[in-house]
């Protein structure tokens, strides 16, 4: 704790920070943070989770709320999760009232009436979500200049959570809408753990502002952060429960796997272990999560089992033990479930890693071994978000009740958003009837109507795609949400869901209205999601390759399990790594493979741009891309010969479908934009430009 920046806050705000909270002093990154903030600079407030970020932006803007005379709605708190939201709201609001003032939360799961409360007694602060703020400001029932008008300041809680998909080009947008509602730029305001870019990021974060002055609070930690991270390979979810069930009795728990189906085999493996088991993921009902993570909060020896819905600073209590199943896709998001630990004064930050294929335990392996070199990702928006341009246009149209054929861009000042195909865009939804013309004028057409008007277009309102679920209801009460799949599937006997952790057997289903009516069932039960996994990137999978060719790594425990699954993939794999390159082997059955270890996205690339080369009918992965095998190496390094010419990864229909807002972009720029996302040119590159070892495998 310091004294640094307290003395500059509002008088009322350090009576609190002393007397209220008890805290001798602000934390560093409070401290350093309280300047910028006070002087309206945009800012990038960084710290690990528990970090006081909140306290950081919320202390000094509070005192400018309070100093300025700000009214009405004058700070927008945005976050990428409703929990958060609900997490944060009263600890919002007890700051607020400290002098006087309020903070109130809205989103999908707020009621008309305390919509209609806040609409007439505007809180200071309001904290939503992009998709909330879209639909006020497309709403007939809103008047957003008067409910907008006062804004200055806006915070973004988790913006690197937002900045790596299209939420957060959709929200840059609507923050560029409001603006020119307030008629004033906004300061604006990132909340962010470690990020490898976090000039980069607040550059992004600023929109059309870049010329306003900006700056990164990233003060340097004090005291040494002791980590115990462990490796292990169990094989299996009942081993992994076993595991589980039989280390650190008595000690809360947080369990992280990749899927929810995973959450629910490993939450009912526990429970059937006698495991006090709780369960947090996105297609359990708002009340099902809520329950489970209020409860785990306030228990002791247990276990919460979550999907990456709980690796965002939601509070679920002090945790003594994060546990992954697998490993996590990136550097960053295992920063942020470490995180989760070593809260308590004398406490470390811990996770022990329980790896059900050997497959799993490199990735992990790969995946330290980038973490402890202290490399973490930089985070980079979407390339080419055409679909956000044209759900942007439509939104305006809806907002405005008009857009102006010419002046359109206006609406967004300088936003880097619209690029050079802004233009055709603009004309495809003329010329199709997502927009009628009158002259320089435009309003919302039919076809727009017919695809996104259901629930007065609700579905404008969102730029993420979710696949339609069925409802699971035991009598009134909402259990969660199931795909098609589980019901689809053929089955002898009952059929019985796995959901919440607990089996349950289907009564009935309404198809109409997409309803499943279920009762608690003593039969086993299934879980079942569609979906897939996306692939690893070139510095986790070059992390793995490090991995194979001996190193371990630094201060991570490895159990004699994993030792063993690491000893027998790098024999697996030894024709298959150098250290100054890429492999080209050929295995004793023929196959000729291309051990790039440059992660899907540029093997893809490889892929699409050498086609003399590629055998099209693969399913191309992180490690390797397979060659026509009658080719000799001579072909290959013929066709290897000179520069190459450099394709978009192809796409099928399925992928442009799942695309938002793919039906208002001609049918060439859906598919484009769905091609330049899946595409890793540098990476590629840095490929073609090692050297190659050409090794015919007679070891395998």
């Amino acid at each position: 704790m310091s004294d640094i920046g307290l003395a500059a806050l509002h008088p009322a705000v350090q009576h609190h920070v002393v007397n209220t909270l008890q805290w001798p002093g602000l934390r560093p990154l409070q401290g350093a943070a309280v300047e910028p903030v006070l002087d309206g600079v945009d800012c990038l407030l960084l710290a690990p989770t528990a970090g006081g970020k909140t306290e950081a932006a919320a202390f000094p803007v509070l005192s400018r709320m309070a100093a300025d005379g700000w009214t009405g709605i004058s700070v927008l708190y945005v976050c990428p999760l409703r929990a958060l939201l609900n997490n944060l709201a009263p600890r919002l609001n007890s700051y607020a009232a400290w002098l006087g003032r309020s903070a109130d939360v809205w989103h999908g799961d707020v009621g008309q009436a305390q919509r209609r409360r806040i609409l007439r007694e505007r809180p200071d602060i309001l904290l939503t979500t992009p998709e909330s703020l879209e639909a006020m400001l497309v709403s007939a029932n809103i008047d957003t200049r008067h409910t907008f008008q006062d804004i200055r300041t806006v915070v973004v809680d988790e913006v690197h959570a937002f900045a790596g998909d299209d939420r957060g080009w959709h929200l840059l947008a609507v923050l560029e809408r409001l603006s020119q509602v307030a008629g004033r730029e906004l300061q604006r305001i990132g909340l962010s753990a470690t990020v490898g870019n976090p000039d980069e990021l607040l550059a992004w974060l600023q929109g059309s502002n870049s010329g306003r002055p900006r700056r990164v609070v990233a003060p340097q930690a004090t005291g040494a952060v002791t980590t115990d991270i462990s490796l292990d390979h169990v094989g299996t979810i009942d081993n992994a429960a076993k595991v589980i069930t039989a280390l650190h009795r008595g000690e809360k728990r947080l369990v992280f796997v990749d899927s929810r189906r995973r959450a629910e085999e490993l939450g009912a493996a526990l429970r059937a272990n006698d495991v006090t088991t709780f369960l947090s993921h996105s297609s359990l009902s708002a009340a099902e999560r809520k329950r489970s993570e209020e409860a785990f909060s306030e228990a002791r020896d247990c276990v919460i089992v979550a999907t990456s819905t709980l690796e965002l600073g939601i509070d679920v209590g002090d945790l003594d033990r994060v546990i992954q199943i697998d490993a996590p896709q990136t550097v960053a998001s295992f920063l942020q479930r470490i995180g989760r630990t070593g809260r308590r004064a004398g406490s470390n930050r811990n996770c022990l890693f329980l790896c059900l294929k050997q497959e799993a335990v490199l990735h992990a392996a790969g995946l330290l071994t980038r973490w402890a070199q202290g490399w973490v990702e930089p985070i980079t928006a979407p390339a080419a978000p055409r679909h956000i341009v044209a759900q942007q246009i439509l939104a305006l149209a809806l907002q405005q009740k008009t857009v102006g054929v010419r002046t359109w861009r206006e609406s967004w000042g300088g936003l880097p958003l619209f690029g050079p195909d802004s233009t055709e865009i603009m004309e495809h939804l003329l010329t199709n009837g997502f927009l009628d013309r009158d002259g320089d004028l435009a309003f919302i057409g039919p076809e727009a109507e017919r695809r996104f008007g259901r629930r007065y277009f609700s579905d404008l309102t969102a730029v993420f795609t979710a696949a339609p679920e069925f409802l699971v209801l035991f009598g009134k009460e909402e259990i969660g949400q199931i795909g098609d799949d589980a019901l689809l599937v053929e089955v002898e006997g009952p059929r019985v869901l796995l959901l919440a952790g607990r089996a349950w057997k289907v009564n009935h289903v309404d198809w109409k209205r997409r309803r499943c009516f279920v009762e608690p069932s003593d039969l086993p039960g299934r879980a079942r999601w569609g979906g897939g996994g996306r692939g690893l990137s070139f510095a986790i999978t070059r992390g793995m390759r490090t991995v194979l060719l001996g190193t371990s790594p630094d201060g991570v425990a490895l159990t004699r399990r994993a030792v063993t699954a690491l000893s027998e993939l790098r024999e697996l794999h030894s024709s298959h790594v150098v250290a100054d390159g890429t492999v080209i082997s050929r295995s004793p059955n023929g196959d000729l493979h291309w051990w790039t270890w440059a992660g899907s996205a540029a093997n893809q690339t490889l892929h699409a741009s050498v086609p003399g080369l590629v055998d099209r009918r693969q399913r191309v992965g992180d490690n390797a891309v397979r060659l026509f095998s009658d080719m000799s190496f001579s072909d290959v390094k013929n066709a290897l010969t000179g520069p190459l010419r450099e394709e978009l990864p192809e796409v099928n229909e399925s992928a442009v479908e799942g695309l938002k807002f793919a039906s208002a972009l001609p049918d060439d720029l859906a598919r484009a934009t769905v091609a330049e996302r899946l595409a890793d040119f540098s990476s590629m590159r840095a490929v073609l430009q090692e050297p190659r070892t050409f090794i015919q495998d007679d070891a395998h």
